[in-house]
């Protein structure tokens, strides 16, 4: 059966989808062992994350305290010690929670031209909230990331293997102007 466009109508468009978007998340499985080697989703791996669970089984507590990342999971044992999130997180917050607290003051100015005191009382609490909220989530997503990408040592190579050896040799020449005069 052809359709007008002269494709074939019982072929199925999305079997060959590779949008990790329509996955279904599998929230109580495991998606590999560290040393396995098979692919990670990483759309999973960072909903998981972001719901502050093991980005590996999605059951295990990704945090113990506020921000402090866990060892390792206390249902699967992966290592979770690993993790680089530095200062990407709030990097990322800032970026979410700025354009929303400024499309809020704009659109609240152009509306009801509030004093300023009114604006700082109303939009500073609601942009330390929201940066509250969404550093646990923004963070836990980018350590599933790591996670699923092999990153930092998470089943893949590690941070030393970047280093390059410390031969004297393979260091770059001296740069002659900063050698001391004589």
């Amino acid at each position: 059966m052809r359709t007008d466009a002269g494709r074939d109508a019982t072929v199925d468009p999305y079997r060959d989808c590779t949008d990790l978007a329509v996955m279904p998340i599998q929230t109580h499985t495991p998606l590999s062992s560290d040393d396995d080697g098979a692919p990670r989703s990483v759309m999973t791996a960072m909903q998981r994350g972001a719901m502050r669970a093991c980005p590996n089984c999605g059951t295990g507590a990704l945090f113990n305290g506020y921000l402090k990342v866990a060892d390792t999971c206390n249902v699967c044992g992966t290592e979770l010690h690993h993790q680089r999130a530095d200062d990407a997180p709030p990097y990322f917050v800032m970026f979410i929670v700025g354009h929303i607290a400024l499309a809020g003051v704009l659109a609240m100015h152009k509306a009801f031209k509030p004093e300023t005191w009114v604006q700082l009382a109303v939009w500073l609490p609601v942009t330390l909230i929201l940066s509250l909220a969404l550093l646990p989530i923004v963070k836990g997503g980018f350590i599933g990331l790591q996670w699923a990408l092999r990153m930092h040592g998470f089943g893949g190579a590690t941070d030393d293997d970047d280093v390059p050896d410390r031969d004297p040799q393979l260091r770059p020449p001296a740069d002659p102007r900063s050698q001391p005069r004589p």
